[in-house]
């Protein structure tokens, strides 16, 4: 980062305090690093392969064909849209801001609510993802290891933890593990698909352009018995799911150099390249299945089968353990994305504990109590979930389900607000990267409509108790927020409150060694 001026940092820090707060993280991350650590949680690797049945079991050929791009422009015009709004406002927790400046108080509450809740079970989702992947390539072949709660648990803590004491000792070695990443990533998926091509018995190109329907028994009951029409709708899940988490580029920003430049451009082009490495790495997979029938009855077991009947064991192996060792990257990301907004939500006071939990640590200059407890959170999320079930359904499944409605709800949230906060007092200066009125006008409306096609698709079955659980969550928020925190909670500071805090944000830069 030679390139990082003085002129450039005072630049940031000036940005930051005009919005009342001090510069406490450390800027270490350049504008690949934001990049890589967006890139690293949406992870085509990890969502890519352990959903995959969602499309094979589905739609078949065409889920990944036709249907993996245009999920993925779905999650796009989300990461256009918050990208305008990340160059004007470049804080951790971005998006708590966002929906308090845009918006109001309540707004910017609702938004952390929701994004807070979808961080903490989406880390506790790919962690369970790796241990899956884990159980498939090493842990029943090479280790005997049977699939229990007890050996779920133990995993999850011991990688969790490895994640959590890696951003406990700064950003710097974060970092640095992302970065490499998101090249690792970039090259195994690269080598997969090659592995795939080499393997495939032909290249049916039109398979990836075949619909079929293998809802209910015929595809592993992935998906209960329905159209052919809804199952390619249902199977857009797998790209929408895949491709999120890119919200980690807003919530980095304070640690990211050059900010209000390299946000946006972290987070769309982190879309961008998963999209097309997804693509490839996926369209080659499809081609290298020996028989798409068979395959779809094997439902969320597709990837192993295939790897197993198709490719030479050393070789899988190897691949297996880099697609791990991404997986486990994945869940680095994730933790201080996670860590990032429990930080700035509570240093506004919108947490119990906030003040220990907003608290920064002067030797590793990171929110270790954010840290700690965001990744306690999702191992307990686990195993209480875990322990629980509705019906024949365990209460794990059915909260994950909800996790991307909640992450999607708090992207459109703030989207929504800036369409009518645009050249309002509320928002009146835009950041250097503008797409201009009537293009952003244009991608929050489509946010806006995708926000309804997420929702719609989200809850139908078997994930139909999600609908219960996201109406349950906004009543009690609503509850929460009338009974309690609308006299407790003030929100960000604006107005006469940012000037108010300058002796404040002195001794805190001061108490880190910034000042």
């Amino acid at each position: 980062m030679s390139d990082y001026t003085e002129v450039d940092k005072k630049q940031d820090m000036q940005i930051l305090h005009s919005m009342g707060y001090a510069q406490e993280l450390e800027r270490r991350m350049s504008q690949f690093s934001n990049f890589a650590v967006s890139f690293s949680i949406i992870c085509i690797l990890s969502g890519g392969i352990n959903s995959l049945a969602q499309a094979t079991s589905g739609a078949g050929g065409a889920a990944i064909g036709i249907g993996w791009p245009l999920g993925c422009f779905i999650s796009f015009v989300f990461a256009v849209a918050m990208a305008q709004i990340s160059s004007a406002y470049p804080t951790a927790g971005g998006l708590y801001h966002w929906g308090s400046i845009l918006g109001n108080r309540f707004t910017g509450w609702l938004t952390a609510w929701f994004n807070l809740l979808g961080l903490v079970t989406v880390l506790g989702a790919i962690n369970v993802g790796t241990y899956y992947f884990f159980m498939g390539s090493f842990g029943t072949p090479y280790f005997g290891l049977e699939d229990t709660t007890m050996t779920r648990i133990v995993f999850l803590a011991i990688i969790t933890g490895a994640q959590a004491l890696v951003n406990h000792m700064g950003i710097g070695l974060t970092a640095k593990l992302t970065d490499f990443s998101g090249y690792l990533i970039f090259v195994t998926a690269i080598l997969l698909a090659l592995v795939c091509l080499a393997a495939a018995h032909t290249y049916e190109i039109s398979r990836l352009f075949t619909f079929s329907n293998y809802s209910g028994e015929t595809g592993g009951n992935v998906w209960p018995q329905t159209s052919g029409t809804w199952v390619f709708l249902l199977g857009l899940l797998l790209p929408i799911y895949t491709i999120t988490g890119y919200d980690a580029s807003a919530h980095t920003s304070e640690e990211t150099v050059k900010a209000a430049h390299s946000v946006p451009r972290g987070m769309i082009s982190s879309v961008l390249w998963a999209a097309l490495f997804g693509y490839i790495m996926l369209c080659s997979f499809v081609l290298m299945i020996p028989d798409m029938d068979e395959a779809a009855k094997q439902g969320w077991n597709v990837f192993f089968w295939a790897m197993d009947a198709q490719v030479n064991p050393i070789i899988k192996d190897i691949l297996y353990l880099a697609i791990f060792v991404s997986q486990w990257l994945c869940g680095l990301a994730t933790v201080t994305s996670v860590s990032r907004m429990i930080f700035a939500f509570s240093r506004d006071g919108g947490l119990p504990a906030s003040k220990a939990l907003s608290k920064v640590s002067p030797t590793y200059r990171t929110p270790v109590a954010a840290i700690w407890t965001g990744s306690i959170l999702a191992v307990l999320f686990v195993w209480g979930s875990s322990l629980v079930s509705i019906g024949d359904t365990p209460v794990y499944t059915i909260v994950v389900s909800c996790t991307v409605i909640f992450l999607f709800f708090s992207f459109a949230i703030p989207i929504t607000l800036g369409l009518f906060a645009w050249g309002t007092s509320k928002w009146d200066k835009m950041g250097p990267w503008n797409l201009g009125e009537g293009m952003f006008k244009l991608f929050a409306i489509l946010s806006i409509v995708a926000m309804v096609l997420i929702f719609v698709l989200g809850i139908q079955p078997p994930n139909d108790w999600a609908l219960y659980i996201t109406v349950g969550f906004l009543i009690v928020t609503g509850i929460i927020w009338f009974a309690f925190e609308n006299r407790r909670f003030r929100g960000p500071p604006i107005g006469d409150e940012v000037a108010r805090r300058q002796a404040e944000i002195a001794a805190a830069e001061k108490a880190v060694g910034e000042a």
